[in-house]
């Protein structure tokens, strides 16, 4: 064999042994990221639930059904990051009353770590709000360690401390509990008549307050949440500190369906970067290696 083709077979074999651990280590998280094109339906639900209902002025006993919808701006994404927008329908099952809350937020956030990144006008409810923490996605290889992750309802980021290990759908999960202490989150007037207030008339200042524990099932390879579920007790208080009515108490859990499908979508990126990161590497290291000891072999030849 001739000198030429002795050092391409050597040169090409060192090209694919330093390909290895470059798609092995780098590749790989650059390749699987959260969409910019991002589009998704979850489904909760929430039975024996209690809320103040606007339309009935008072507490109704209910099961609950909440739509969560989840679209990508695509003109706002650029570089690491992206942008998603939310909304979220809250539907009474018991009472036959439609759209009983709607509540929406606008979150930037890095692609690949799932971090939060305060550009593009983001919102929740239309109010500026600064976040910080996982938004969505959390990062790759996550670990067994206490995360920040930004909260809607408290509109700000709490710990998420890692508990456990569980299996989701086959999937091995590590689990994360976020308990957010009493918040408010928002004034409002009713009448005093209604909350059962002595010695007032008309209508008087309520303010909102929110806690709950919120727990997150997340794959640890890539870093996608499988499940989650959210204990929330929210209740009205007059401007004295008195709880004077439940304005939602409920345990909001994803539907059988939708653990499916995240399910699914975090196995096939499992596989995904198992194939970037181990697979191939593999593959091109042995595939350099014979290049490489074929081109001495035939150096050495007369």
């Amino acid at each position: 064999m001739g000198r030429i083709s002795t050092l391409v077979l050597i040169g090409l074999g060192a090209f694919f042994i330093a390909l290895a651990p470059l798609l092995k280590f780098w590749a790989a998280g650059q390749i699987i990221s959260a969409p910019a094109n991002q589009f998704g339906i979850s489904h909760l639900e929430a039975k024996g639930a209690q809320y103040f209902s606007r339309q009935d002025l008072k507490v109704l006993d209910a099961d609950l059904e909440i739509i969560v919808t989840t679209r990508g701006d695509v003109k706002d994404a650029t570089g690491d990051r992206v942008v998603w927008d939310e909304a979220t329908v809250v539907n009474d099952v018991t009472n036959s009353r439609r759209s009983v809350d709607i509540t929406d937020r606008r979150s930037a956030f890095d692609k690949y770590t799932g971090e939060a990144v305060n550009c593009c006008g983001v919102n929740v409810a239309k109010e500026p709000v600064e976040m910080e923490g996982q938004i969505y996605k959390w990062p790759f290889d996550v670990e067994k360690k206490t995360y920040k992750v930004f909260n809607a309802t408290a509109r700000q980021a709490f710990d998420a401390e890692f508990v456990r290990e569980e299996k989701v759908g086959g999937l091995d999960a590590y689990v994360f509990e976020q308990i957010v202490p009493a918040t408010k989150t928002d004034t409002q007037t009713i009448p005093a008549d209604i909350l059962g207030v002595e010695d007032a008339t008309g209508d008087v200042q309520v303010d909102r307050w929110y806690e709950g524990k919120t727990t997150f099932w997340v794959e640890p390879v890539t870093g996608s949440p499988v499940k989650q579920e959210v204990e929330r007790n929210e209740v009205l208080k007059t401007q004295d500190g008195v709880e004077r009515a439940k304005a939602l108490v409920a345990t909001a859990k994803m539907t059988d369906e939708t653990v499916g499908e995240l399910v699914a979508n975090a196995r096939d990126a499992k596989s995904q970067i198992t194939l970037l990161r181990n697979t191939i590497p593999l593959i091109l290291l042995i595939i350099g290696v014979a290049l490489v000891l074929a081109g001495v072999v035939a150096a050495r030849r007369p």
